[in-house]
């Protein structure tokens, strides 16, 4: 009998992704300098860094969003923008307007849509079926009907993982998908990603270094260029040349240790 955890490690016998040399510019300005990036398939990274070091910037380079200035990504042997269906991606909350009329069912139900994107295109009986069938496993079967300016923002940030659940992908991309939630609706996001990574590679952005400390397998800590990349646990040199300060980690008024123990004069 094959477990789920010889699968999973079978898995990261393959590259996901490879990044080499990545530099990107808007304009004149550097958002990204000479990163050099590599996950297995079946990992589980996540990206840290301060407001504005290019974390963002990463992710829609991988996506194809953005062109790189020099480097290279490849995503499962393909290159940017030409990846179909591999990748599923949950954006920024702040992105959308939830002014929209539309249902949560419905946002869901546009990752089911073809790239070539018909403007009377039907749903098959299967697409609606998937979609059910994800709505109940992330927890929100029963707000599918609901207008997404009635959700709050834990319910909202949960539709937007299921809609790239959707995509059926074998990488999930999610950017700060734990901001603007309650405590309660960060750990069920953590467990159901968690359950997730049995099936897919996750890479997931946040400025949330002790949230996500818990919960992923690595970290990268990017600031304009790559900083550091490898165990969860990273030392205090490691986040002051990340944030250009020390900083003192206090969750909820307690210590809370992800920096690696140091001697006095190391």
């Amino acid at each position: 009998m094959i477990s789920l955890n010889n699968i999973h490690n079978s898995r990261q016998l393959q590259k996901a992704v490879c990044i080499e040399n990545l530099s990107v510019q808007y304009g004149e300005t550097p958002a990204l300098a000479g990163v050099s990036l590599n996950a297995d398939e079946g990992e589980y990274l996540g990206i840290i860094g301060p407001n504005g070091g290019g974390k963002t910037t990463l992710l829609k380079a991988i996506l194809g969003l953005v062109s790189p200035t020099t480097g290279q990504i490849d995503v499962y042997g393909r290159k940017p923008g030409k990846t179909g269906k591999l990748i599923g991606y949950v954006p920024q909350i702040t992105e959308f307007d939830k002014s929209f009329p539309i249902t949560a069912k419905q946002v869901v139900l546009t990752g089911r849509l073809n790239p070539v994107f018909s403007l009377f295109h039907k749903y098959e009986r299967s697409d609606i079926e998937k979609v059910d069938e994800l709505l109940n496993r992330v927890g929100i079967y029963k707000l599918k009907d609901r207008m997404i300016s009635e959700l709050s923002g834990g319910e909202f940030q949960k539709m937007l993982i299921t809609r790239a659940l959707a995509v059926e992908p074998k990488l999930l991309l999610l950017d700060e998908p734990t901001a603007s939630v309650d405590a309660s609706s960060r750990e069920q996001i953590f467990s159901l990603l968690n359950d997730l990574n049995y099936s897919m590679t996750i890479i997931l952005v946040t400025h949330d270094l002790l949230a996500v400390s818990s919960h992923v397998k690595s970290l990268a800590c990017i600031n304009g260029r790559l900083v550091y990349h490898g165990d969860k646990e990273i030392n205090e040199e490691v986040v002051s040349n990340l944030y250009g300060c020390p900083v003192d980690l206090i969750a909820h008024g307690v210590p809370h240790r992800v920096l690696k123990e140091h001697k006095e004069g190391d």
